[in-house]
């Protein structure tokens, strides 16, 4: 039996915030928190597929997906905020205990949620989800963080090519043995969303504060070694974003760290929908029992 995926918006701080939810509420939770420039839709398969046994909340960060879009004059566009409202928003809905798969952008959220309140992390699984600076990636990531130094018009371009059809598509197919398993709704949909007006200076000041990420590191890294929280990598090896040295690394801080390295890219569920979720079913029953 195929469990019922719920669609619905609660108002943080005066937010609207768009969610899925699947799952008996008593059942431990897992909360999916989505990257750039994706949002809660690439979690549509992955949903159902964990709610029989978990009660599973996915929802879309401010500036992306259905949530909502204030103008940069009436929201404050860092990673910070981003997860002081997907903190507020599981406050709202009593979840205080959870685990968490991160990816990508979700990550350095997740990273915040954890460092807020260690002991409502109940494990992790990172899908591409960058905790070491050996995940980067070269040349991809040298513009970023140009653009996060030095913001302008000569490194602004870089980053503006990265809010293209072409960019958002190769985040997609790049690494993907059989691009065909990968549905172009999901860089049609991205994009549609990127091309909103006010859209593209969103993500301009997302780009801008990435560099915090990587200076909250040291203390994600403390967080790990202290907690010993069990965690799963299963990252797409292909992936020229955050590469498989980024998964790998978590054994540093974290020794029974459970990793598998996929003949994947950036978006492992869409090509290896089956195995991931295999994968954290299994982890999960393990680590919650």
């Amino acid at each position: 039996m195929v469990s019922a995926v719920h669609h619905r918006t609660a108002t943080v701080d005066g937010h609207d915030v768009f969610y899925r939810e699947a799952g008996d509420p008593k059942a431990p939770a897992v909360v999916l928190l989505h990257g750039f420039p994706t949002s809660s839709h690439m979690f549509r398969h992955l949903i159902p597929a964990l709610a029989d046994r978990y009660h599973v909340i996915a929802p879309d960060h401010i500036g992306f997906g259905l949530s909502a879009m204030p103008a940069p004059r009436d929201f404050p566009y860092t990673f910070d905020a981003l997860a002081d409202v997907t903190s507020g928003l599981l406050k709202q809905l009593g979840i205080d205990r959870f685990a968490m798969y991160v990816q990508d952008y979700g990550a350095p959220i997740g990273w915040r949620l954890a460092l807020q309140a260690p002991d409502h992390i109940t494990a992790i699984i990172t899908q591409n989800g960058n905790a070491y600076e050996e995940g980067f990636v070269k040349p991809f990531w040298d513009g970023v963080f140009a653009y996060a130094k030095a913001p302008g018009p000569d490194t602004e371009a870089a980053m503006r090519g990265a809010l293209t059809p072409e960019s958002v598509r190769w985040q997609y197919t790049h690494g993907v043995a059989d691009p065909t398993l990968v549905s172009p709704d999901n860089w049609v949909l991205d994009q549609a969303l990127l091309d909103r007006p006010g859209n593209d200076e969103i993500q301009l000041r997302l780009f801008r504060d990435y560099s915090t990420n990587v200076d909250l590191y040291p203390r994600v890294h403390q967080y790990f070694r202290d907690s010993q929280v069990p965690l799963l990598a299963v990252w797409g090896a292909n992936d020229e974003i955050f590469g498989p040295d980024g998964a790998t690394a978590f054994s540093q801080d974290l020794p029974d760290a459970e990793i598998h390295l996929l003949e994947a890219g950036h978006f492992a569920l869409e090509s290896h929908l089956q195995t991931v979720t295999e994968h954290i079913r299994g982890f999960l029953a393990r680590v919650l029992a």
